[in-house]
């Protein structure tokens, strides 16, 4: 099982930046790849970005050259930076770890970008 807790969302106006952080309760060394996806009130969730345990990153096309995904292996984290945020980017933001056939879900954190 694994544990997912996100933190760094907030309030930021149109064009901020914000860095979203991941911590899993066992090694991500373990966990075959993790991600980031959102929801916006009255749309689907999405995926925002993910990344394997070889690194190798995968993002979604509204946030390709504005967000950049990273594991520390380390630290047990993953980061999302968010540059030039839109107020289309306001969501809930989940973080996600694929283990053992499994995909765990984090309980999510806000981000609104005001215009």
């Amino acid at each position: 099982q694994v544990q997912l807790v996100e933190s760094g969302g907030g309030l930021v106006q149109a064009g901020g930046s914000l860095r979203l952080s991941c911590a899993a309760s066992r090694t991500i060394s373990s966990i075959s790849a993790m991600g980031w996806y959102r929801q916006a009130p009255g749309k689907q969730r999405e995926l925002v970005a993910d990344i394997n345990s070889r690194a190798i990153t995968n993002y979604g096309d509204a946030v390709k050259g504005r967000f950049t995904i990273s594991r520390d292996n380390a630290k047990n984290t993953v980061d999302l930076q968010m540059n030039n945020l839109k107020p289309e980017d306001t969501a809930v933001y989940y973080c996600t770890a694929d283990y053992a056939y499994r995909r765990y879900w984090g309980q999510g954190t806000q981000v609104t970008v005001s215009s």
